[in-house]
């Protein structure tokens, strides 16, 4: 059989393989999806919108993140699975505010858990439905990356700390260096993705670049 020819042996399938969603269904549910002030309007109540507006107003983005931010140059669409209600997302979802405001590349979107549960069925973290998961896309949304529901800074102060909750409650603030830890962390995942998508060949192709 000549190495272009597709395998269709039945001995060739996995059971249960099962089939991921195409770009249209992820671009039909970040569509679906809503801008940070849309989604608290719709989802939080004024004990939830205090939490997140209390962390977004404790980031800030250095010169260091702030030129990584500027440097992007490709459409980077990023959906976030969340819930108003957790702590962990109160304080990890206004970073990526803080960074689709410094960069117009970033098409930031945030999904409820339990808005669309066959997409969120897909972003699971250990077999469990947690919460905040940031799916990446190329501008014609092919998946990139998965990540959540905590960063390695995140998890290594929670392991130090030995914090025996699921997630965070979101009442009581990070350090100054332990939030900026955090901020690095995912700053370090978005510019991945932008390096991902700005030396794709097939991108750079379209683009000409």
């Amino acid at each position: 059989m000549s190495p272009s020819q597709p395998i269709t042996s039945p001995r060739s399938i996995i059971p249960g393989s099962g089939s991921p969603p195409t770009p249209t269904a992820w671009q039909s549910a970040f569509s679906s999806a809503l801008p940070y002030e849309e989604f608290l309007k719709e989802y939080a109540t004024a004990e939830n919108k205090k939490k997140w507006e209390a962390a977004r107003s404790h980031v800030s983005l250095n010169s260091d993140h702030q030129r990584v931010l500027e440097g992007f140059v490709r459409r980077m669409p990023v959906m976030v699975l969340t819930g108003a209600w957790c702590g962990d997302c109160a304080s990890q979802c206004p970073i990526f505010k803080h960074f689709s405001d410094a960069t117009s590349c970033i098409d930031l979107r945030f999904l409820d858990r339990d808005a669309q549960p066959e997409i969120a069925a897909h972003l699971t973290v250990c077999g469990g439905q947690r919460v905040p998961v940031a799916i990446f896309f190329s501008e014609d949304f092919f998946p990139i990356v998965t990540h959540g529901d905590r960063t390695l800074s995140a998890y290594r102060m929670a392991i130090a700390e030995h914090a025996g909750s699921s997630c965070s409650t979101g009442i009581i603030q990070p350090s100054e260096e332990a939030l900026q830890s955090v901020v690095s962390d995912w700053l370090d995942v978005f510019e991945r993705v932008q390096l991902i998508l700005r030396l794709s060949g097939r991108l750079r192709k379209i683009h000409n670049d």
